[in-house]
């Protein structure tokens, strides 16, 4: 009894002591999960080597003439006329050896950088959509509100580390769209921006306001990538202009190119995972050639985007088995050639509802436990990436802020044993109230965005709110309480003078 009494004097003292709020860090993420796989060692082996062989033999359509030449300097065999370029394997080869397989992406601070390395985890944001939505404005076309909003959404969460073209404000004049979209990431966040790859001349000044912005010189700035761009294969088997262009681009300035065909299974794909992922693989090889054959050691990603169509309607579903199967088989591909790589999650969903979330969730999971390193389209996306929704944004962040919680791990010691919190309390009784409690129950749990864990007559006497319902005004006081990141105001007023510059002389019009 003694013991006891002498417990409780020790509890009543600490309840008199302040209490630590809880603090997280979210930016440099490990996975604390072992890749897991869905084929065999020979299995992957076979689905390499059939890439290799529809390379080499049957070859990959490329639109881009200065591309096509690039590979035969290297060795392919190319007919100009079809476009077609035939890749042999020891050209593919030399280029995965010259990959690297780790790199830093540059933030506009030092504590924003972020290590790509096996057993690294990014998420980004939805991205490319064409709309928008939320409850109270309804779908409509992206604007640069919109894209300006979600920016600011993207720089209050810690576990959004890039950011990314989350919605198209259609409002502004393609020509001058890049101007806008760049000087809105760069004044508002200090995270590495995204870049659109719209032609070499587009390009080329996006990279110049990243260099204005970040206060370096050319040199400096192709040392490290300061940004990156997803570059989609038009598959089955070809490459367009733009893409082929800015995978140049990327390469020769050192900056991050995410190199992810668009393999729909039983559409632009094999109805099988094994063909569909032969097909990925194949035209993942081909990108990264082109990548390393322009600019050794240029930064590239490995891109997985592989999922099934409904058969009936032709649309593509997310969150399905065979996601998840081609997932963790584009996991175990990167893996075989060396790679970093990028995966998705997603949701064919029209509305932030038990659907979208259900897609989204199977499909993230499928991607953290397959050892993605980069995880796009982790919050917002909807209609199969024609809509980011706001609310769906809010709710898929309490699945992105887990996924970032689990990989803080847990440890084991003494005092998390918690022997003497077990010994305090009598069989039948309670917790809440020892001294093992007590001084940690403010900073011991997961803190929720938007979900609700009040009992039904409290839910109901609080207006019976739903969680997109109580994910608007989560949202909205994100958008409210936000503050802008420290910028110097001098490199702001150069940007605002170079953009103002090439609007008077006409924009940078898209690549012919």
């Amino acid at each position: 009894m003694a013991r006891r009494s002498n417990r409780r004097t020790r509890r009543s003292e600490s309840a008199e002591l302040p209490q630590a709020s809880r603090t997280v860090d979210y930016h440099n993420l490990i996975n604390p999960f072992t890749p897991q796989t869905v084929f065999s060692n020979d299995e992957v082996e076979a689905l390499h080597q059939n890439a290799l062989r529809i390379l080499e033999e049957l070859g990959i359509k490329i639109l881009l003439p200065a591309a096509r030449e690039r590979l035969k300097k290297a060795g392919a065999l190319v007919d100009h006329d079809t476009f077609m370029v035939r890749i042999g394997r020891e050209i593919v080869a030399q280029a995965l050896a010259s990959a690297p397989a780790e790199f830093k992406i540059c933030g506009g601070i030092g504590d924003k950088d972020l290590l790509v390395a096996p057993g690294r985890l990014i998420f980004k944001s939805g991205a490319g959509c064409p709309h928008a939505f939320d409850r109270e404005r309804g779908r409509r076309p992206g604007t640069l509100k919109d894209f300006e909003e979600l920016i600011k959404l993207t720089e209050s969460f810690d576990a959004l580390q890039l950011l990314g073209a989350i919605v198209e404000p259609q409002d502004i004049a393609i020509h001058e769209r890049h101007y806008r979209t760049a000087r809105i990431q760069l004044s508002l966040s200090h995270k590495a921006p995204w870049v659109y790859a719209r032609g070499n001349n587009q390009v080329t000044e996006c990279f110049e306001m990243i260099r204005i912005m970040r206060g370096i010189s050319i040199e400096e700035f192709k040392q490290s990538p300061y940004c990156s761009t997803v570059v989609n294969t038009n598959s089955p088997r070809q490459l367009d202009r733009p893409m082929a262009q800015g995978i140049i681009d990327f390469a020769l300035a050192g900056q991050l190119c995410i190199i992810t065909p668009f393999c729909l299974l039983g559409a632009m794909a094999p109805i099988t995972v094994a063909g569909a992922l032969s097909l990925q693989h194949a035209e993942n090889l081909a990108g990264i050639t082109l990548s390393q054959i322009t600019k050794q050691g240029a930064p590239v990603l490995y891109g997985s985007f592989a999922s099934n169509v409904d058969m009936r309607s032709g649309s593509p579903t997310f969150g399905t088995p065979e996601q998840v199967k081609a997932t963790l088989g584009s996991g175990q591909l990167a893996r075989h050639v060396g790679l970093p790589w990028r995966s998705s999650s997603g949701s064919g969903s029209n509305i932030a509802d038990a659907q979208g979330a259900h897609e989204t969730d199977m499909s993230a999971w499928a991607a953290v436990l397959a050892g993605a390193n980069l995880m796009i389209h982790s919050a917002g996306w909807l209609e199969g990436g024609l809509t980011l929704g706001y609310e769906k944004m809010i709710i898929d962040m309490e699945m992105v802020q887990s996924f970032a919680e689990l990989c803080g791990g847990a440890t084991a010691n003494e005092a998390e044993l918690a022997f003497e919190a077990i010994a305090d309390v009598e069989p039948g009784g309670h917790f809440f109230a020892t001294q093992h409690t007590m001084d940690r129950y403010r900073t011991a749990f997961y803190e929720p965005l938007v979900a609700d864990s009040s009992n039904f007559g409290q839910w109901q006497e609080a207006g019976s709110l739903t969680a997109d319902q109580r994910a608007t005004s989560v949202w909205q006081k994100r958008l409210e309480t936000y503050t802008p990141p420290d910028i110097d105001p001098a490199r702001l007023d150069e940007l605002d003078a170079f953009i103002c510059n090439r609007i008077a002389e006409g924009g940078a019009p898209l690549m012919d």
